[in-house]
């Protein structure tokens, strides 16, 4: 039900900026793309070999070959000044232009040179070897469409039309937002009783990953005016994430922070870990309260931010890589919440990784995560489990 409400209230970035062709690997074409001319733009050699009229070639063998005129050479990029007649070949390099009257080039292993005449030892037929003026792309042709995800092949279409920069979908900018006066910036003395940041980078991490940019701001200490600037700050974001102070206890102060200028949609997710899970609305932006422990912050940020993240940056929905594995002990859970356990696979088996959500290795140490349902309270040692690959 979270994950639903997550979604209705996330829509897709209409923003849109033009940026190098060399920039764009893994972000989103904001309009279609037309071809303006041919690829190639001129009938070109495939091979190295002799550009012939293929017919003077038919019949011809290994011990009767067909003897041709040789009239000139075609290396690539030169505009050939020769026109060839029944009877007649040119010398032609792969990616030559062929010369005027020629259909078709005998590769060169075929071929035996003399001075000015060469003996063709295997026939060939028309259009063969050659590359045709828009065999690739043709004038006109729309090559590319508004959504498509660009990938180095793509970006090698934009690249033979000669297209050096093009319009995509904006990233969507995360705000990422600290809390507790028990956290320590990195880079500054740890002092007694604190602790640094971890969820700032891992979090900004897994956003980067996925299609969006991130913004870190100061740490936020509970009190509420302090918290409510930083927030209204950070509005200048797509999407806002607070790690830390989502719990209901004496100073987690962010709740009524949220509820007096904006609107909480949810607070507290059957889940294990992350159960404290805050979303809500400020001015149509989504908010997201994520627990404060870095194994609850990260896997909640699996979970509910990924997803948000990708559909605002219309990058198609991630999917796991999933295999199955034996567990090696036998795993509790509990009744009612939905567990999502860290594993490490080694030789078919599942170890579980998870040592409580305080600890960064939990996560750090785990090549993916097992999910346990609602309704069940114990796996026996050697059942068979879906792991779900971070990568």
């Amino acid at each position: 039900d979270a994950i639903e409400i997550v979604e209705s209230k996330i829509k897709p970035i209409d923003r849109r900026e033009k940026i190098p062709i060399d920039l764009t690997v893994e972000r989103i074409l904001a309009r279609d793309i037309k071809a303006h001319f041919d690829v190639p733009p001129f009938n070109r050699s495939a091979m190295d070999g002799y550009a012939v009229i293929a017919e003077d070639t038919f019949g011809a063998g290994q011990f009767d070959p067909k003897v041709l005129r040789i009239k000139g050479s075609v290396h690539a990029g030169e505009v050939p000044g020769v026109r060839i007649d029944r009877g007649e070949c040119v010398e032609v390099a792969t990616g030559a232009r062929m010369p005027k009257n020629s259909d078709a080039v005998v590769v060169v292993e075929n071929t035996e040179g003399e001075k000015d005449t060469v003996k063709i030892f295997e026939p060939v037929h028309p259009k063969e070897n050659v590359s045709n003026a828009g065999g690739d792309i043709k004038e006109g042709e729309v090559i590319l469409k508004d959504g498509e995800l660009l990938d180095p092949g793509k970006i090698g279409v934009l690249a033979s039309l000669g297209i050096g920069e093009i319009e995509v979908y904006e990233r969507p900018k995360v705000g990422i937002l600290p809390t507790g006066d028990e956290v320590s910036a990195i880079g500054m003395p740890l002092e007694e009783g604190k602790v640094y940041d971890i969820n700032s980078h891992t979090v900004s991490a897994l956003v980067r990953s996925n299609g969006g940019i991130t913004n870190m701001y100061e740490i936020v200490g509970d009190r509420f005016e302090d918290a409510r600037r930083s927030i209204e700050k950070a509005l200048e974001n797509d999407i806002v994430l607070l790690s830390g102070g989502s719990s209901v206890g004496e100073r987690d102060i962010l709740i009524d922070v949220i509820n007096e200028i904006g609107e909480i949609l949810f607070h507290g997710v059957q889940i294990k870990p992350g159960m404290p899970t805050l979303f809500g609305m400020i001015e149509d932006k989504p908010i997201f309260g994520m627990p404060g422990y870095p194994t609850s912050c990260l896997i909640d940020a699996y979970v509910f931010l990924l997803p948000a993240v990708r559909k605002m940056a219309r990058l198609p929905e991630k999917k796991y890589t999933r295999i199955k594995a034996n567990i090696s002990k036998k795993i509790t859970s509990t009744l009612g919440r939905r567990q999502f356990l860290t594993v490490k696979v080694r030789d078919g088996e599942a170890i579980p990784v998870f040592k409580e959500s305080s600890t960064i290795t939990s996560i750090s140490n785990s090549d993916g995560f097992i999910e346990i349902d609602y309704s069940v309270n114990l796996i026996e040692k050697g059942e068979e489990v879906l792991v779900n690959l971070w990568q």
